[in-house]
């Protein structure tokens, strides 16, 4: 398949999301969508279609298809000699995996998918959608929930944990292995009522379970918080959701128990703290005093940072409210380049 073949099926599929269109393939996708949640509670309809939307939107068009692929030299996207790419899946989020799917099959290699065992049948429901687009892409995928086999290279996203099994089985072969990853916001104070609104989504959307999602606020010392959590009501309803409930009376009985300082919304807890990744339910909050003080935290954690979300200017590589959870086709996770590191292989 030529690169144009390419990008012209992954630009249609993106049509027929945002379209809904009325093929019995795009009824039995959005089927499996709205029924994700029977099988991993975390993937409400409501967030799964949220992702698929993003995505559409900011992946799916041919103009940023074809803007993307000419960031690299065209032979990227021509391999004389196509690799089998073994791609470990994570299920934290819905279509968490398909980013990877995108950058491998552009690429003109071989996708080797091991599925999460979380993942309620997402990725192989946007295959199959994909498959009726364009039927030659069913030679250049291959998905299983077992072990991988066959396979000339890796990508294997994951926890810190799951990182050392990743990098001992396959650290022989050329790899991408990410690990975890946590996303901040940084405050002034001078924030909107509209940018505050947009920060609750990227903190709440997919119930904070994302390596995109603001897990942390950095604020100024005489920052108003108790004004900062009115602005996140819209969010209000998850306390309904029997999972996020959970985690969050847990942390709240425990804060209380131990008198850790904390204020509480009825709906999610924040809480002082100079750790990144917060529980899901918890907000955690640190105090700065200037700008090189919120650089020095940046760097100190360059490593752990996934996205930093803020409008001050000076804070290198941050991005608009509202933005964490709408990457772009160059936004790639662990800051890799997938594409490059296909290109060298």
């Amino acid at each position: 398949m030529l690169l144009a073949e390419r990008i012209k099926a992954f630009a249609k599929l993106g049509e027929l999301i945002l379209s809904r269109d009325a093929s019995i393939q795009t009824k039995e996708f959005w089927q499996t969508l709205n029924t994700a949640h029977l099988t991993n509670q975390w993937f409400t309809p409501n967030f799964c279609e949220m992702a698929i939307t993003s995505i559409a939107q900011h992946w799916l068009k041919q103009d940023q298809l074809a803007e993307w692929t000419t960031l690299y030299p065209a032979q990227t996207f021509n391999p004389s000699n196509p690799k089998s790419i073994g791609v470990v899946m994570a299920g934290n989020i819905p279509f968490v995996g398909l980013h990877d799917l995108l950058c491998v099959l552009i690429a003109g290699h071989q996708f080797v998918g091991k599925i999460s065992s979380k993942d309620a049948g997402l990725m192989q429901a946007i295959i199959n959608l994909l498959l009726a687009i364009e039927p030659r892409f069913s030679n250049y995928i291959n998905l299983s929930e077992n072990n991988l086999a066959n396979f000339d290279a890796v990508i294997a996203t994951g926890s810190d944990n799951t990182s050392r099994y990743f990098e001992y089985y396959f650290g022989k072969y050329p790899n991408i292995i990410r690990k975890n990853r946590h996303s901040i916001a940084v405050l002034s104070g001078a924030e909107t009522t509209e940018e505050l609104h947009h920060l609750a989504t990227d903190i709440f959307a997919y119930f904070g379970l994302g390596c995109r999602n603001v897990s942390k606020i950095l604020v100024p010392r005489d920052y108003n918080l108790a004004d900062l959590l009115n602005h996140f009501d819209d969010y209000k309803h998850l306390i309904n959701h029997n999972k996020y409930a959970n985690n969050y009376e847990y942390h709240r009985a425990m804060y209380l128990m131990n008198r850790v300082e904390h204020l509480d919304t009825g709906f999610a807890l924040i809480k002082p703290d100079e750790s990144l990744g917060s529980p899901v339910g918890v907000i955690y909050y640190q105090h700065y005093s200037n700008l090189a003080g919120i650089l020095s935290y940046i760097d100190m954690h360059t490593e752990q940072l996934q996205s930093i979300v803020s409008t001050i200017e000076g804070i290198p590589n941050s991005i608009p409210f509202g933005q964490a959870q709408n990457p772009l086709l160059t936004d790639y996770a662990d800051g890799i380049d997938t594409i490059e590191f296909l290109a060298k292989l």
